[in-house]
């Protein structure tokens, strides 16, 4: 008896073995697949990571990484000291928090939008446009805006002076400059962020929908019951993703959008990464930046691990882990 027990524990390393080896076998085109996105992340996230040791040292370039001095935390000091930290850090989470959920939301009106149009050819068409402000560049956006808003040359203050009103100094009032970066920002990334939420619609059972129209369901109906809950998953997967990045900046379209000099503006378009640039444009520093970005790291990591805690309890089945 003893002898055949002792045969079936070394039997179960191998069958363990030989199943694992089987499903890998079983799912190799998959794994294949997933190679070139986990060789991404090996090499641009986990490799570098070492790096962070920069931002806990006065880097000179003749000694190198690992022999600069140790300055501990005075790196971060750049930032909570000279950068106004609290200013740079709220105008960073608002701003994002404002592009998340906006967006978010106008991303999934204009998918279900799309997914009522019935003609394909017009459906076309209209992704097509929708599309386009995605692929403008941040600096010709900003020539745009210029050209509209400038106190002395633009098309706005064109029209209000030819209708006998008073020009408006645009660069000048930094109450505006919300309004107009948000909705600069979702002009330019809502039609291609839809896809994602068509993508999803697209992968809708005909036959529920069938079964809703039998029952007499309206359009309006199909939409709240049946599409709006069938798009819960996919909305809070990418607001999840999007939270890890809450306060690392648009730095494209602020710089294109306000400039870096624009004191005037300060106030309530300076987020942390036009101050980072404002401030090592002449001096740079890996150090400091180093810091900067651990900084963001940091608290963008501990945001999605609450905020994934806070939908597991919720929500279980819809968490990233």
């Amino acid at each position: 008896m003893a002898a055949i027990v002792e045969r079936k524990l070394e039997s179960k390393p191998e069958r363990v073995i030989s199943g694992r080896s089987r499903r890998f076998w079983n799912n190799k085109t998959l794994l294949l697949m997933c190679l070139p996105a986990i060789a991404f992340f090996i090499v641009f996230a986990y490799l570098p990571m070492p790096g962070l040791y920069l931002a806990f040292i006065n880097y000179n370039y003749s000694d190198g990484i690992f022999k600069s001095a140790f300055v501990a935390f005075d790196n971060f000091r750049f930032l909570v000291i000279n950068g106004d930290l609290w200013r740079l850090s709220f105008n960073t989470v608002a701003y994002n928090l404002v592009f998340i959920v906006l967006g978010n939301v106008l991303q999934i009106f204009v998918a279900i939008l799309l997914n009522e149009i019935r003609k394909k050819w017009f459906k076309k068409v209209s992704q097509t446009i929708m599309f386009l402000p995605h692929f403008i560049s941040a600096v010709l956006i900003g020539l745009i805006a210029y050209n509209i808003l400038s106190y002395d040359y633009g098309f706005l203050n064109g029209v209000l002076q030819s209708l006998g009103m008073e020009p408006v100094k645009a660069y000048s009032n930094p109450s505006v400059w919300p309004f107009i970066i948000v909705l600069t920002y979702l002009w330019q990334s809502t039609g291609y962020g839809s896809i994602v939420y068509f993508a999803a619609i697209m992968g809708l059972d005909n036959e529920i929908i069938e079964a809703s129209e039998i029952d007499g369901a309206n359009a309006f109906q199909r939409i709240i019951y049946i599409i709006i809950p069938w798009l819960k998953p996919t909305f809070i997967i990418l607001m999840l993703f999007s939270l890890g990045g809450i306060l690392k900046g648009n730095f494209g379209l602020f710089f294109n959008l306000v400039g870096a000099n624009n004191t005037a503006l300060y106030a309530t378009t300076d987020i942390i990464e036009t101050y980072v640039f404002r401030s090592l444009m002449t001096n740079f520093n890996f150090s400091l930046g180093s810091a900067v970005s651990l900084y963001q790291s940091v608290f963008g990591f501990i945001i999605v691990i609450t905020a994934n805690w806070l939908v597991r309890k919720a929500s279980p089945e819809n968490s990233l882990f």
